[in-house]
């Protein structure tokens, strides 16, 4: 009976968070045509979704054009249900002037044409050849898609891609035709049947050399690259077929159909596209192989894209987790050692940052999300992750991440859905590590101090940083005579602490195992 009444109230939950958005969009469908005479895509969008609430106008994000900016999508047609609408267009929104009652089920098919200003990336690669890159992340998507441009919104898509013959077209799923229309053209259709939000919906087009790496647990691993240096590139990006097997192996099934790793325009080193990994053009060596960025990436494809943030500001949840991952499989394949000069690089870059910037991890009030791209949602995200292993131990911390990506993968989740995920898989109250550590800026600041005694030593502990934090600390102290150890939980201001030693106090080592997020100062 509990058990039935918890799911009851679980059901209820996710009733009302899908009613406080006043549509849910369930599937899109984009048919766009390029060119090589002009930067101008025309395109039609057809958009199938559910209606939460009775609504007088359901409003779509596109950019649109005007005097003072030419670049953006100017509409030409709208049709719901297949019937003329009133709509308007204005700023960054599309609305449809039209009563509709809660519960229907609609469809809206929006004919628009112009030149992207953002999120469409046409230009040049480093080999002067032309090209069309979608970049979406974070909300870039509504400036060439009309959407629902939200990480908490999700849906399939699907892309029709006319472009002239000599572009090889690349998206999310499954390639399900590739068809010569005439002599200067040719389509391609590329459908994805797993919900996505939109920042991760792309499309490349481009000259590519495309190589199949193999299967790896059943999933067709693809690289495509540009054909000037495809040796190299291949070579760098057959890596991704090695790497698969960890988060298969440690988390869950991959979750979409294949995993294609492209070498494109992007602005970032790498985007985790879902399906479909854009890289930066740029990294490609034949040597050094970013081993780092493409576990980074892969990472992503279960955390961020599968299991999604619900807003930006819990960004960490997508980030955080892709570096702490990859300082996961870093150590696996390497050793600890290897892992533990990850984290303490890790570590430096957080007390860095936190010098510029004193904001928590759960950032609700910037709204320029290319800011949230720093060390608290990479980094810091990490090392949250990283102590929360060595508090539960690392079986159930595992166990732990699993049952999280089981009741998110497919959906959206906040930091204190983790949190009590991790709750009911470790029986422990996880409410102060979790408010501590991602709702309050900063991080222990610690002076240390000794005072030697005979037989002994007194350790001070002084906390130097505004909030006074709790959290256990191991201290190793060497003699002359072998070397003492102890774990002490700090959470006063000042604390000491006594140890019993033979011989001379050569030195004293806070954190020798790498457990804690601290910066120690004299």
């Amino acid at each position: 009976m509990k058990g039935f009444l918890l799911l009851l109230l679980v059901c209820f939950a996710i009733n009302v968070h899908a009613q406080m958005r006043p549509i849910d969009v369930e599937h899109y469908r984009f048919e766009i045509t390029l060119n090589d005479s002009t930067d101008v895509i025309s395109a039609v969008a057809t958009i199938r979704f559910k209606i939460n609430q009775k609504l007088d106008t359901i409003s779509f994000d596109l950019m649109s054009s005007n005097n003072t900016q030419p670049k953006g999508m100017h509409v030409t047609n709208v049709l719901l249900n297949g019937q003329k609408t009133n709509w308007l267009q204005r700023s960054d929104k599309l609305q449809i002037i039209s009563s509709i009652a809660a519960g229907n089920d609609e469809e809206v098919t929006v004919s628009y044409e112009g030149i992207p200003k953002d999120g469409l990336i046409i230009s040049t690669n480093k080999f002067g050849d032309r090209t069309f890159f979608a970049d979406n992340w974070p909300d870039r998507a509504r400036n060439w898609l009309p959407c629902i441009d939200d990480p908490a919104d999700k849906a399939s898509v699907e892309f029709i891609v006319t472009a002239p013959l000599h572009y090889q077209v690349v998206s999310n799923g499954m390639q399900v035709e590739e068809t010569i229309i005439n002599d200067k053209q040719k389509l391609t259709l590329w459908k994805e049947t797993v919900a996505l939000p939109t920042k991760i919906m792309v499309i490349g087009a481009a000259k590519f050399a495309v190589q199949y790496v193999g299967d790896t647990l059943g999933v067709p691993v693809y690289s495509w690259v540009y054909p000037q240096e495809k040796e190299k590139a291949f070579y760098d990006y057959a890596q991704a077929k090695d790497i698969l097997p960890f988060f298969i192996n440690n988390i869950a099934p991959y979750p979409y159909y294949k995993l294609a790793n492209v070498q494109s325009k992007t602005i970032f080193g790498g985007m985790e596209n879902a399906g479909c990994i854009f890289y930066s053009e740029a990294i490609i060596t034949g040597t050094r192989r970013a081993e780092d960025l493409f576990t980074h990436e892969i990472a992503h494809q279960w955390f961020g894209d599968m299991a999604s943030e619900k807003s930006f500001a819990h960004l960490w949840l997508s980030e955080g987790f892709a570096t702490y991952m990859t300082d996961l499989y870093i150590g696996s394949k390497y050793g600890v050692d290897s892992m533990n000069k990850r984290l303490l690089s890790e570590r430096a870059q957080v007390i860095a940052f936190n010098k510029r910037t004193q904001k928590p991890v759960v950032d609700s009030t910037t709204r320029n999300y290319m800011q949230l791209l720093n060390a608290n949602s990479y980094q810091k995200g990490a090392w949250v992750l990283n102590m929360l292993r060595n508090q539960l131990g690392a079986d159930v911390f595992m166990q732990g991440i699993r049952a999280y990506y089981k009741r998110y993968g497919g959906g959206n989740a906040s930091t204190d859905d983790l949190r009590k995920v991790m709750e009911k898989t470790s029986g422990k109250n996880l409410q102060a590590f979790f408010t501590q550590w991602l709702y309050t800026a900063g991080h222990p600041v610690l002076q240390v101090k000794h005072i030697l005694g005979k037989n002994s030593v007194l350790i001070t502990v002084t906390q130097q940083q505004s909030n006074v934090f709790d959290f256990p600390l191991d201290i190793e102290v060497q003699t002359a005579k072998g070397v003492v150890k102890k774990t002490v939980q700090v959470n006063g201001r000042e604390q000491s602490f006594r140890f019993t030693i033979a011989g001379e106090v050569r030195s004293v080592l806070l954190d020798p195992g790498v457990k804690l997020l601290f910066e120690q100062v004299q």
